[in-house]
């Protein structure tokens, strides 16, 4: 069986807002595309049995932000340690944001949307998701903007670049975009204290019906979930609308990754369930990128959603074709 998750991120009373993330895999081979055969001329960890065809490739050096750009904590700390998120670390306390907190993560989120469309613009067959950092690190310094992910927990890039069997925060590097493959972009951005946070999952050329399926059901995962978002909706509430539309379609939900709430911080409370059932996944020895134990496709979306008193408002929805996922163009 495969799966899926979801993110969630915080704001207004009862039910404090948040980001929404989804993650499903296949119950199928992936055949997404030829195996990656640079292990013989790049090969790290050569003692790693890797899950899938994908493997890793060098990277270029670590991008800087000019210091009059607003940085968050862990930005200049040797480690990356965010010493503000761990001052409430194990807290449950869900903050609920005033009105002039409210806007500053709808300018936030606003941005980091602007920069996620410029690195979907750039990907496609033969791009490296390297050059995608780029450009989405550019495109963040060019809105006065530090790209959240990186030095955070010293991650080493400014996006996460998660391909087929890689669930989440993959790192960009210099293995080119292939025929076949399924790329998520993961952009946070950090813009006047405030962090915006979405991805989406991108086809790269033409792929299989696997592929497709996979993609499609992740996205009606997530808005069947909005649909739901108002206040007094319990957390549970929207993870079973989530797993009961994963698994009519032969997905299930990945466990290992939940919701979590944004604001001043990158991570905070609640952090949200969103399955019953266990999947595994594994770990490549860079300490980020997240597999599935089986090699299969790996799917998600995400938005930071406000919760307002009568619903929901999706602060990182695209702004052109009504809100419809790229993929879809």
């Amino acid at each position: 069986t495969p799966w899926l998750t979801q993110q969630l991120d915080n704001y207004l009373q009862y039910f404090p807002g948040y980001s929404i993330v989804q993650r499903a895999v296949t119950q199928f081979k992936n055949i997404s595309g030829a195996s990656d055969s640079n292990s013989s001329q790049y090969n790290p960890w050569p003692y790693y049995m890797f899950t899938g065809s994908l493997r890793p490739y060098p990277q270029s050096n670590k991008r800087e932000v000019p210091p009059p750009i607003g940085r968050p904590d862990y930005a200049d700390d040797p480690n990356g340690f965010p010493h503000s998120e761990q001052k409430l670390r194990g807290s449950t306390n869900i903050k609920c944001l005033s009105d002039e907190e409210i806007e500053g993560m709808r300018v936030a989120c606003k941005l980091a949307r602007e920069v996620l469309d410029e690195g979907v613009k750039a990907a496609g067959i033969g791009v490296t998701t390297d050059e995608v950092d780029r450009i989405v690190h550019e495109a963040a310094v060019e809105r006065e903007c530090y790209p959240s992910p990186l030095n955070y927990h010293g991650f080493p890039k400014s996006c996460c670049t998660s391909i087929n069997e890689v669930i989440c925060h993959g790192i960009p590097d210099m293995r080119p975009l292939q025929n076949g493959d399924i790329c998520n972009i993961d952009v946070t951005v950090y813009h006047r204290n405030f962090h915006g946070d979405l991805n989406e999952t991108l086809f790269i050329g033409e792929v299989n019906s696997i592929a497709r399926n996979l993609v499609k059901t992740t996205w009606e995962c997530l808005q069947k979930s909005i649909e739901i978002v108002k206040p007094g909706v319990k957390y549970r509430d929207v993870g079973a609308v989530i797993q009961k539309h994963a698994h009519s379609q032969g997905f299930s939900v990945v466990r290992s990754y939940c919701g979590h709430g944004i604001h001043q911080l990158f991570h905070t409370a609640p952090s949200v369930p969103h399955y019953t059932s266990t999947w595994k996944d594994e770990q490549w020895p860079d300490n980020w990128t997240a597999v599935t134990a089986d090699g299969k496709l790996s799917a998600q979306f995400e938005e930071t959603l406000l919760v307002t008193e009568t619903g929901v408002e999706i602060l990182t929805q695209r702004r052109e074709r009504n809100g419809q996922p790229y993929f879809t163009d």
